[in-house]
């Protein structure tokens, strides 16, 4: 299947099933509740199950280290791996906020693919000079 099919099946699958709530206040809310729920269970893999551990510290990056080298001094400061029960809760999570944000977009008439396309071109044209 083209991936372009694939966006274009799931933003009409969104648009299918939202037969209420298609105010564009009430996605917008419902965007940052599903953010705040990813972040929630993200983080109760930490402090409810123990899978992933936070082991934080400042950066270490010497001083001379170019910009093409400093991804291999950066640090994601997590230790461990998401057991399935944490996986299977942040990958529904994730789901949840990308059908809010696909339902966003079908609202603007925006497609995700042409938006995904524009940000590999800006991140081919830029590589590690994107700043974001």
């Amino acid at each position: 299947m083209n991936k372009d099919i694939l966006f274009e099946e799931f933003q009409n699958a969104v648009n299918e099933a939202l037969n209420r709530n298609r105010s564009f206040l009430d996605i917008l809310t419902k965007i940052q509740g599903s953010s705040a729920r990813v972040n929630r269970t993200c983080v109760k893999s930490v402090t409810s199950c123990g899978c992933l551990q936070v082991k934080a510290e400042k950066q270490h990056i010497p001083e001379d280290t170019s910009l093409e080298e400093m991804g291999q001094y950066m640090d994601s400061h997590l230790e461990g791996a998401l057991c399935d029960d944490c996986r299977e809760m942040i990958e529904k999570e994730l789901g949840n906020h990308f059908f809010y944000i696909a339902a966003l977009a079908n609202l603007l008439d925006i497609s995700l693919y042409d938006i995904l396309l524009k940000e590999e071109k800006n991140l081919s044209a830029l590589g590690k000079y994107v700043l974001k």
